[in-house]
């Protein structure tokens, strides 16, 4: 299907705001933008001055949340929310994350002032990536309810809290409940880059996300024995770094063997870690993720053993601990078919895929049905300045975002499927 010359102006200005808000940010040259930044403030008010022109009315909830308003036909009417997160990692792209609440926007722009049986709420994230306080979604968690004492007294790098980094952006800690979702709600849907090759690899501008993989996040730790690298034999060595290395060999063909399965050992930090000492511990992080939870916790109880095993044959002496297990997700099943629909009706082959990587959806999917919509990321590249997006593919999400506007609106059926939130 061609795109139309309005389409692709829309999908232009898509393009270049994206670009824009990217200069909003700590870094000089480089792209980065932390929970309750002062970068993040101007990153607000940019998009309020888009907004402005079409009577929209914008807040900033008490957890930092772009929150923006378009009635419905009727008040009164259940409300579609379309968001992402506007925080960014260190040295990020212009394209992860950002560019859901920009195509949000420009779908609104896009009804040129009609109204829908539904509204629609744009939701610029506070916070996802869990970069400054790590701990990720603390945006969402505040739209769920899911903000807690604990949660408020984690402290950044520099000893900053939750609840002070809160306040020192000029928002209020007692006002975080009213943040939570209120009355009926349609569904939430995200558009976010694929963060990964599979649609590049596929040939497909579009996919729709049938669900979010699980993740463990573990460490584990070698203990051996110090000693000089020059005057002792190899046979009487105990080594945590040979050790782990055997073992990181082991998690590699578990992955391999487990369709769907991936596991990553993302830091190995070995002690005292000089050129002339055989380490006597070294520490290491294990990721593991699969959509099926059953599959991924049987391949961690199998590396638990593996590394076990790998250190009595050396011996050495092994630890590991959970640093997180978060359950798989399933999008909502109705709402992943009108993506699918839509994709169909803008003109691109339907898919559906599962998301590796964790997103907001994923919290609202508590309270609210939810999906996601994955634009192909060129070369796999995300987290990076060269992160980039094709045109044509922006304008394919913005058609199919429009075809999905038009599916809701249509099916008074649909429209019943609300959840009080």
């Amino acid at each position: 299907m061609p795109i139309s010359d309005e389409n692709r102006a829309r999908t232009k200005t898509v393009m270049d705001r994206c670009r824009k808000l990217a200069g909003f940010s700590e870094q000089s040259g480089a792209t980065s933008r932390p929970f309750l930044s002062p970068p993040m403030r101007d990153c607000h008010q940019e998009i309020a001055e888009w907004l402005e022109p079409l009577g929209v009315r914008v807040e900033i909830d008490a957890a930092g949340n772009l929150r923006a308003h378009y009635p419905a036909a009727e008040a009164g009417a259940p409300r579609l929310l379309v968001g992402s997160h506007l925080d960014t990692v260190p040295d990020a792209g212009a394209f992860d994350g950002a560019l859901g609440v920009v195509l949000g926007i420009a779908l609104l722009e896009s009804l040129e002032g009609q109204r829908l049986p539904f509204g629609i709420e744009i939701v610029g994230f506070s916070e996802e990536e869990g970069v400054r306080f790590g701990t990720p979604f603390i945006g969402s968690r505040a739209l769920v309810g899911r903000v807690d004492e604990e949660l408020l007294r984690r402290e950044d790098a520099r000893g900053i809290s939750v609840r002070a980094a809160i306040e020192d952006f000029g928002l209020k800690v007692a006002e975080i409940p009213g943040a939570r979702l209120k009355g009926e709600i349609l569904g939430y849907v995200e558009f976010h880059i694929e963060q990964g090759p599979v649609l590049d690899e596929l040939g497909l501008p579009l996919a729709a996300v049938e669900a979010v993989a699980g993740q463990s996040k573990m460490e584990f730790t070698f203990f051996g024995r110090a000693n000089h690298a020059g005057t002792t034999p190899m046979h009487l060595r105990r080594d945590s770094v040979a050790g782990a290395a055997e073992w990181i060999a082991t998690v590699e063909r578990e992955a391999n063997s487990v369709p769907g399965l991936v596991a990553t050992v993302g830091t190995v930090e070995p002690k005292p870690g000089v050129t002339n000492v055989i380490a006597r511990e070294t520490r290491l992080t294990l990721d593991v993720r699969h959509r099926d939870d059953e599959v991924r916790l049987r391949a961690v109880d199998r590396l638990i053993r593996r590394a076990e095993e790998v250190a009595v044959r050396r011996g050495l002496n092994v630890t590991q601990h959970t640093l997180m297990s978060l359950p798989s997700v399933a999008m909502d099943a109705v709402l992943v078919e009108q993506i699918e629909e839509a994709i169909r009706q803008a003109g691109s082959k339907p898919h559906r895929m599962v998301s590796g990587a964790g997103h907001d959806a994923m919290i609202l999917a508590e309270k609210v049905p939810a999906a996601m919509v994955f634009l192909r990321t060129p070369g796999g590249i995300s987290h990076s300045p060269e992160e980039t997006v094709e045109m044509d593919d922006v304008a394919k999400a913005l058609e199919a975002g429009s075809r999905l506007l038009e599916l809701l609106a249509g099916s008074p059926a649909l429209q019943r499927r609300v959840k009080r939130a």
